[in-house]
């Protein structure tokens, strides 16, 4: 059928599931959650590279008494040599009722929805380099040799999908894949359905987002025909061998790439939008992104990941003022549109919207590599796990709030410290399952999104 590009392997579960046996007779079909939720879809907006907190939500002060100098009881001795301490480049202001402070990167952002966010200033990882690092905030599991599934897989898992003719988690990642590559999405062990369907935004053409999703040579009606012979003889195969979690993927798979045709064409063509939405989002790769994100999850997808970048572009080691203004330049205006968008059209509420990176910068200066030209790295800022920023908004969260924080200079989360973990756990509390118990068997054990780890936020909870 032409629809490998999909992704669509192994379609059903195991009888070893905690949620239930259903999955056998539909892996995609929408359930309840194991309480009342507030959010029933995710948007993750993806930062890819680690953008910088101290330039973005985490308003330091101490970064300009102390510029050009060693801060007090030399906090900044990480694994990797900085500098002395350099000021944000960008200006800080207080946004909303809530008093939000945002640099001017975001200015769009905390002008729309300053109050309708949860900005956690406290986050923490384990290392600071990009592929564990991005394996822990989509998988739970830094290990890149041994691939878990991701955070997506484990709530489509756990929800199904709104729309059986769609994917229930779509990533939207321009230019290609990032690094670790499909292992961001993968579902892993878990059943084939739930892996991600990665869509490449880069052009506007339907056609080409998705490869042949359109059959130009069979009509709707002969495709039919051909389809249920197919099934009729996968059923009879089916019928004389032990239960094939791999030949029922097959059955699944054909039906949802037959059924795709209409709808994912219509879910992806954004030149159905009125101008004023087009314009309000911006006519850009962001742009585009974000919009499409609005239409999949209004047509009942679970979860839509957005991918800033293909490569690591907020990863910036020299010239952050030029190259974060460049990115923010790039997706304030298309997230701001987002959560206007949903607000107005009541969808907000029911949808959790988060934004952030694997990790976060360093307030030093980056320092030049042996044999580095010292041009390439000047005025930029290293990686940093020690403390970041994450923002949540809707689905739950109580906006106009900062949660936690960071030491004087911004370096290290000191206060109501949220680790990977504890972001993941409280998800999940949001769409209504306690991560505790959201497991799949595999392998003689019980696996889950956190591990063993853990534990919910409740005080960002609505």
């Amino acid at each position: 059928m032409g629809m490998g590009s999909l992704g669509l392997g192994a379609l059903l579960g195991t009888s070893h599931d905690s949620i239930g046996s259903d999955r056998q007779l539909n892996p995609l079909a929408s359930r309840d959650s194991q309480f009342n939720p507030r959010a029933k879809r995710v948007i993750h907006i993806f930062a890819n590279g680690g953008p910088s907190q101290v330039d973005t939500f985490d308003y330091k002060p101490g970064l300009a008494k102390y510029h050009g100098k060693t801060a007090p009881g030399d906090p900044l001795r990480t694994e990797r040599k900085t500098g002395t301490i350099m000021q944000s480049p960008f200006e800080f202001r207080q946004y909303g009722q809530s008093g939000m402070w945002a640099s001017d990167l975001f200015k769009h952002v905390a002008g729309a929805a300053a109050d309708e966010m949860c900005v956690i200033n406290s986050m923490y990882a384990n290392v600071p380099n990009h592929e564990p690092s991005l394996m822990l905030m989509n998988t739970g599991a830094e290990r890149v040799s041994l691939v878990r599934p991701s955070m997506g897989s484990w709530i489509t898992y756990g929800l199904g999908t709104e729309n059986e003719n769609l994917p229930g988690f779509v990533s939207l990642c321009p230019g290609g894949v990032p690094i670790v590559e499909t292992q961001n999405w993968r579902n892993a062990f878990l059943p084939g359905a739930y892996q991600g369907t990665h869509v490449d935004t880069k052009s506007e053409d339907v056609s080409k987002l998705i490869s042949d999703i359109d059959n130009a040579r069979t009509p709707r009606d002969l495709q039919r025909k051909q389809l249920d012979f197919v099934q009729e003889m996968n059923r009879e195969h089916k019928e004389v061998r032990q239960p094939d979690p791999n030949l029922e993927a097959r059955i699944h798979s054909f039906e949802l790439a037959y059924r795709m045709q209409m709808e994912a064409t219509d879910a992806f063509d954004v030149s159905t939008e009125p101008d004023h939405v087009r314009d309000l989002y911006g006519r850009t790769v962001q742009g585009r992104q974000m919009l499409i994100a609005r239409r999949l999850i209004e047509r009942g997808v679970r979860m839509v990941q957005v991918w800033h970048g293909a490569g690591q572009p907020w990863d910036s080691h020299s010239q952050i003022a030029r190259e974060h203004g460049r990115l923010a330049g790039e997706s304030d205006q298309p997230i701001a549109a987002l959560l206007a968008d949903l607000k107005m059209r009541g969808l907000l509420e029911e949808t959790l919207v988060i934004w952030g990176g694997e990790f976060g910068r360093t307030p030093t200066v980056e320092l030049p590599t042996p044999g580095a030209n010292a041009a390439n790295t000047k005025l930029g800022r290293d990686h940093n796990h020690h403390g970041f920023t994450m923002w949540m908004a809707g689905g739950g969260v109580k906006g106009g709030m900062n949660y936690g924080a960071t030491d004087e200079v911004g370096f290290k989360s000191v206060e109501n410290r949220v680790h990977v973990h504890d972001l993941h756990a409280t998800i999940l509390k949001l769409l209504g399952f306690d991560h505790e118990k959201l497991t799949y068997r595999y392998a003689g054990r019980d696996f889950r999104l956190t591990d063993v780890h853990g534990k919910v936020i409740h005080d960002i909870i609505a």
